[in-house]
């Protein structure tokens, strides 16, 4: 982090009259920040931000969001752009590395990717330990965090190569643990994964296939399994991502780390957004109730609210879900869907969110989770695994910062302060003495 030496802010304490200057450091795009670190030390005060939503808690160069103009980049690159020129593994490849892979660095990096999707063995019987249901997120979180119980030639974080190969089986194995967990709640057995298909075409060949009959991959299906993986990789410093920084932060092995942001990202208000869209539609139940839904949403009163509609950090627009769009339509188109009852009630949803003044103006625009959790619907993925599905995309982002934290100089162990507001100071009574 540059220190701007002519930029300084100016705080001065009312009472004592003193006052200290605070160094700002720019920022190469978005907010400069103003170095509190010796605040504390300065003043015997420290500065109050519950949800660390005015603090920034790290330097970053890998992801951007401008929320006012919906812009998210990766490395500079607009996520349109990659999410149509590019491809998921050509994105995991940047969002490692900093720069597009040549021709041959992506092949190679495909190769080391794909001979890792395998699992060692023992983890089968660490599947059957779990009950049929139990939730997938927490056999994902279980599974994940055993892996350095099985790969001890990649936990010494000291070590870049030791850090590459966790990196790197991370992503890798974490499609075919998801596809293992979701057949175990099935009862189906496990599928293997494949060499000689794409990183999303594998995921869904681990899913749907089953030993009885051969398993032909959609393309349309594929691509927009991919564009799903891309929008999802990364997204600055959200509750997960500072979850797997703060871990990591106290020397825990990657797998631990990854592990505790599978833990944060279950949340039902951070990964289980697109799960909340799909129990609306359900509760929604027919196209004929719409305006009876449409009007409690408009009715400040009432606590009913639209899931997936609007986003807490894109005020105008949310760039991915205009890419998902497209795909979302392509799907629907494909697979030729016209007695979903679901899909129908989205679909018109969608079309009052796009022309309705009221949802115009409060710019409640349907979002990225809107239109994942529709594509995930049509193809038949249940409920239970789309946050399950967040978490294999978002894994390379994890995995980024984790090592972008690790080889920072500056950062420490996470220890966020506190205001206490408790008892001051009690003498302590026996037993026999409380009435």
């Amino acid at each position: 982090m540059s220190e701007n030496k002519n930029r300084t802010y100016t705080l001065t304490d009312n009472t004592s009259g003193e006052t200290y200057e605070l160094p700002v450091f720019p920022a190469s795009i978005g907010p400069d920040v103003i170095d509190v670190r010796k605040l504390y030390a300065h003043t015997d005060h420290f500065t109050y931000d519950p949800g660390f939503t005015s603090t920034g808690s790290c330097e970053s160069k890998i992801t951007y969001i401008d929320g006012d103009q919906g812009v998210l980049l990766y490395r500079g690159y607009a996520i349109a752009d990659l999410a149509k020129e590019s491809n998921f593994m050509e994105t995991c490849y940047l969002l490692l590395y900093g720069e597009l892979p040549t021709k041959e660095q992506q092949s190679k990096f495909e190769h080391d990717i794909t001979y890792h999707t395998m699992l060692h063995e023992q983890l089968m019987y660490f599947f059957r330990g779990f009950r049929r249901d139990a939730h997938p997120m927490a056999v994902m979180c279980g599974v994940v965090g055993a892996l350095s119980a099985f790969y001890h030639d990649s936990t010494d974080i000291t070590d870049p190569k030791h850090r590459m190969v966790a990196s790197y089986r991370l992503i890798a194995k974490m499609p075919t643990i998801a596809a293992m967990a979701y057949k175990f709640s099935v009862g189906q057995p496990f599928v293997y994964p494949r060499n000689d298909l794409t990183y999303a075409e594998n995921f869904l060949y681990m899913m749907f296939s089953n030993p009885a009959e051969e398993y032909i991959i959609n393309p349309t299906i594929a691509k927009a399994m991919d564009k799903i993986l891309i929008l999802h990789a990364d997204h600055e410093q959200n509750a997960s991502t500072s979850t797997v920084r703060l871990a990591g932060s106290s020397g825990a092995n990657p797998f631990a780390c990854i592990s505790a942001g599978i833990a944060s990202l279950w949340g039902p208000a951070h990964g289980g957004a697109n799960e909340a869209v799909l129990n609306m539609l359900e509760e929604i139940g027919d196209v004929k109730n719409i305006p009876e839904f449409i009007a409690k949403a408009k009715d400040k009163n009432d606590p009913f609210r639209l899931m997936g509609f609007g986003h807490r950090v894109y005020k105008n627009f949310d760039p991915r879900a205009k890419v998902l769009q497209e795909s979302c339509h392509e799907v629907l188109g494909e697979l030729g869907i016209t007695d979903e009852p679901l899909l129908d009630i989205a679909m018109e949803l969608e079309r009052i969110a796009l022309e309705d003044p009221y949802f115009i103006e409060k710019k409640l625009y349907p979002n990225v989770d809107f239109y994942s959790g529709i594509i995930f619907r049509a193809i038949g993925i249940p409920t239970s695994m789309f946050t399950v599905l967040f978490s294999v995309a978002r894994t390379v982002g994890w995995v980024a910062q984790w090592n972008e934290m690790i080889e920072d100089p500056s950062q420490k162990i996470g220890r966020p302060r506190q205001l206490y507001t408790g008892e001051t100071g009690r003498d302590f009574k026996k037993v026999a003495d409380r009435i």
